[in-house]
């Protein structure tokens, strides 16, 4: 069931297949709202060595790790347990970091190859980015630079973040949620998991980027090291006009026997704080990428 709602697409070979990517993506973005990515050029072997960096950080005991604090006010930095889900009225059972290019990072001598490695790595989620962006851009009806224009992370306003994620063994959380139902408030997510750190379970049936009406089934999405699940967020949906969908999503955890340590890796394009949000066809007055940051986290968690 989870094949026939997530499609596999390839990026093999990118320049020269574009369009029959195109079409695969606008098909997948317009249905589940989320694909998994192979032939995408970031090896099995990097991908692990980032998520060595992470473990190595999460290893550390919280003296250590709170050198590097979380802020509210840029929503960057390490916070364990923090994040309380209005779905489920408890707070997800996970700690994570939160990173900009320009924010403070963990430094080497804790984790050493932390800077090397992990600019190497977001720079490659980027790229990938770029590819599967220019392809929505061009299938909604806008230029094919225009979302990689309003998404570029070298920009000084762009609000894209890299999460390290790590949710901590449990022998007591059959069936109940390590991340509750959730929608990504930003553009496009790149998630990376790991061989049998299962959990990720997707619902499709959204209608609206501001709706909270949700399918009927939720269907887990097994964990692979290698292929990338890509879904839209909530701002490329309304930057659609709702065509393409964000749907709801959540980390459950097992009903049967316990839960081990499962980490994750997301990239969010969150796009650029003073870029104006309007789709090709204006179902939504325009406003800056900034401002609906705001009411969204407003919407989302009051």
């Amino acid at each position: 069931m989870a094949e026939r709602l997530v499609p596999k697409i390839s990026l093999k070979d990118f320049d020269n297949r574009k369009d029959e990517i195109r079409e695969q993506l606008i098909r997948a973005a317009e249905t589940a709202g989320f694909l998994t990515l192979v032939d995408h050029g970031i090896s099995a072997e990097e991908i692990e060595a980032q998520f060595s960096i992470s473990k190595a950080f999460f290893a550390l005991p919280k003296e250590t790790k709170g050198k590097t604090p979380h802020s509210t006010k840029t929503n960057n930095g390490w916070e364990y347990k923090a994040q309380l889900r209005p779905s489920t009225g408890t707070y997800d059972q996970k700690e994570s970091l939160w990173l900009q290019r320009h924010s403070t990072w963990p430094n080497d001598e804790d984790v050493p190859g932390f800077s090397t490695t992990t600019t190497s790595f977001m720079n490659k989620c980027a790229v990938i980015s770029d590819q599967v962006l220019s392809c929505l851009a061009i299938g909604i009806g806008f230029p094919e630079d225009y979302f990689r224009e309003a998404n570029d992370p070298h920009q000084p306003d762009c609000l894209t973040q890299l999460r390290l994620i790590h949710y901590p063994a449990s022998k007591d959380a059959l069936g109940t949620w390590r991340a509750g139902n959730h929608t990504d408030i930003g553009c496009l997510t790149l998630l990376f998991q790991r061989d049998g750190e299962d959990g990720l379970e997707i619902c499709p049936g959204r209608e609206s980027h501001s709706s909270t009406g949700t399918g009927d089934i939720f269907t887990p999405l097994p964990a692979e090291t290698g292929p990338i699940v890509v879904n839209i967020g909530d701002m490329l949906m309304a930057w659609s006009d709702d065509r393409l969908k964000s749907n709801f999503h959540r980390v459950r955890a097992k009903d049967v026997g316990n839960s081990p340590s499962r980490y994750s890796i997301a990239y969010f394009n969150q796009s650029r704080r003073d870029f104006v949000l309007q789709g090709p066809k204006k179902k939504y007055p325009p406003m800056t990428v900034g401002e609906y940051f705001h009411q969204a986290v407003q919407r989302n968690f009051g």
